[in-house]
């Protein structure tokens, strides 16, 4: 086997399944020095996408860690989206963010640059690779087994694999994360349940070489999705946008048929079956030819019960699956790695607090929880309309419910739920301040006479960044001995203004762009001891009072990763 494909025997974290969920995963705990491996059963990459987007929150993720203009390049930002597909659209354009759009982009493009990440990253990703089973200590309570860097601890994870070869191994990792879709072999190995409702409706999708042009405004009228793609996956131009005829490209077509919606999604699809199906909803075949993919997609909705047993986790569509509504999927598992990421990486590191990376469950389980129930809401509004005896009333429904869309308020709170800029993670202090658990908003700011920064911009490492909005001259000193590796402390001389920001005097953002603490305390000791106390309880014991035979939180800290830029002029930044 060639050295570049070699499988590592033992690693600190095994990622199983190299989607987006598993490669930004990867990235994520490499950013955190943690020695991590890939294995994905595929020999290649996907070339097919189900996927098509990235939503606003998703492309925040990237533009904190520097990659946004990677993707931007790539894909076409369309302003509006849907829900349910009603004629009222969700105005991204209008939320509180600087990437108020969703990102018109392929699944296989957005691989395709988050693979070149983790190369870039020297992330091990090994094709070929197929688990067929696992074992962990009876204990799997994931506890710290003291070991920075030597060999996988006899309490961790023994993951049995199958290569290209056919040949089985054993690889040892003290932690193992599955990203490997809903059928995922880490989620049935460690025995958690995947509680949910079966599949009840089929929709269509085919990628086609050639279609008629002329044909797909008909299409469209008749509730037919139609997005132009490029032949090798990233996209052209945006949902439901014209193909113009290109050459080269592909152009898909997405439907739900009322004749075979009852189909199961494993029956196979033919060219044929999907010129009937256009033919019978839109009274043409608009021209359908040379298919590159046809696929069935159903509306099964399932949620893991834990997205944590042991030294076991779970993440994207190992975790929920539900129907392809409004395009969140992919965009929760990203989210679902970012969550993670730091926290497991802090785990090895160990200088995590207790408890956690226990909190990903708690955070991350009620999201997936909230998107499985809407997509299943979507559906119903969609399938009802198929029903001959619920369509009088189905229809009636929609339209009311495209003019509550047309209210302000109304449209921007569905559209801060689909787009996730309004994921909120609860407080874990009675007394915190409102800004606890949510968004960092992406402001300018200055910072001891520094050139103007995003706050984006600050967040690349992968580390805490304390931002101190009221001037304590001894903030460095107080913060950067105990937690500098993982701390970079700025005192800010200037920000943009918002309401939402009146009166705190610091704020401790989490490695993922939500808020771990904030404080509107006057009194400067006061605030220091609640400093102390915060910095404990997110960003662990300080160095200078680690518990005895306890490594230095900075040792399994690699230098800064290829790839990752420097944050010039900033004081407090470690690079």
């Amino acid at each position: 086997m060639d050295a570049a494909t070699e499988v590592a025997d033992e690693v600190d974290v095994l990622v199983v399944g190299a989607g987006p969920t598993g490669l930004m995963l990867g990235t994520e705990l490499a950013l955190g020095g943690v020695r991590v491996q890939i294995l994905e059963r595929r020999t290649a990459a996907q070339r097919d996408s189900r996927a098509l987007t990235l939503h606003p929150r998703s492309i925040e993720l990237m533009d904190q860690r520097g990659l946004v203009e990677r993707f931007l390049a790539r894909g076409r930002a369309v302003p509006e989206w849907h829900f349910a597909g009603l004629a009222t659209r969700l105005d991204f354009s209008a939320l509180d963010t600087r990437h108020g759009y969703t990102l018109f982009l392929t699944q296989a493009r957005t691989e395709q640059l988050l693979t070149e990440r983790a190369s870039e990253l020297e992330v091990p990703v090994r094709r070929g690779y197929e688990v067929v089973g696992l074992r962990q200590a009876a204990d799997g309570d994931g506890g710290r087994d003291g070991e920075q860097g030597g060999r996988a601890s006899a309490d961790g994870v023994e993951v049995d694999v199958r290569g290209p070869d056919g040949g089985l191994r054993t690889v040892r990792a003290r932690y193992v994360v599955g990203c490997d879709g809903g059928r995922s072999a880490v989620r049935r190995a460690a025995g958690i349940a995947f509680p949910g409702t079966d599949e009840t409706l089929t929709g269509a999708l085919g990628d086609f070489a050639v279609v008629d042009p002329a044909a797909l405004d008909h299409a469209r009228a008749a509730g037919v999705l139609v997005a132009p793609l490029e032949a090798d996956g990233p996209t052209d131009g945006p949902a439901n946008g014209p193909s113009e005829g290109r050459t080269g490209g592909l152009t898909r077509l997405v439907l739900i048929d009322p004749r075979r919606m009852r189909t199961p999604s494993t029956e196979p699809l033919t060219p044929e079956e999907f010129r009937s199906s256009l033919v019978d909803i839109c009274g043409t075949d608009c021209g359908v030819a040379r298919p590159r993919w046809l696929s069935r997609f159903g509306n099964a909705t399932l949620l893991a019960a834990r997205y944590r047993a042991g030294r076991v986790l779970l993440a994207g569509d190992a975790a929920h699956i539900h129907f392809p509504a409004a395009g969140q999927g992919l965009n929760t598992g990203l989210q679902d790695a970012m969550n993670l990421g730091w926290k497991l990486a802090a785990e090895i590191n160990g200088w995590a607090p207790p408890g956690l990376l226990d909190s990903y469950h708690a955070e991350r389980h009620p999201v997936g929880q909230a998107v499985t129930e809407n997509t299943e809401v979507q559906t119903l509004l969609m399938e009802l309309t198929l029903l001959p005896p619920y369509q009088r009333p189905a229809a009636a429904l929609r339209t009311l419910l495209t003019e509550l869309l047309g209210i302000e308020e109304v449209n921007r709170r569905l559209a801060g739920r689909i787009s996730a800029l309004d994921t909120v993670y609860p407080p874990t202090a009675a007394d915190a301040d409102p800004l606890t658990g949510r968004r960092m908003p992406d402001i300018a700011l200055t910072a001891d006479g520094s050139a103007a920064i995003r706050v984006h911009e600050l967040l690349p490492h992968g580390r805490f960044v304390l931002l101190d909005l009221a001037g304590d001259e001894q903030l460095r000193q107080t913060v950067t001995p105990g937690w500098g590796p993982r701390v970079t402390a700025l005192t800010v001389t200037h920000h943009d203004h918002r309401t939402d920001l009146d009166g705190v005097r610091e704020i401790l953002i989490r490695p993922d762009g939500h808020i771990a603490w904030a404080t509107r305390t006057p009194s400067l000791p006061d605030r220091r001891i609640e400093r102390h106390r915060a910095l404990t309880d997110w960003a662990g014991t300080p160095a200078r009072l680690r518990r005895p035979h306890e490594p230095a939180p900075s040792a399994r800290l690699s230098p800064r990763p290829p790839g990752v830029p420097a944050v010039h002029g900033v004081p407090g930044s470690p690079h």
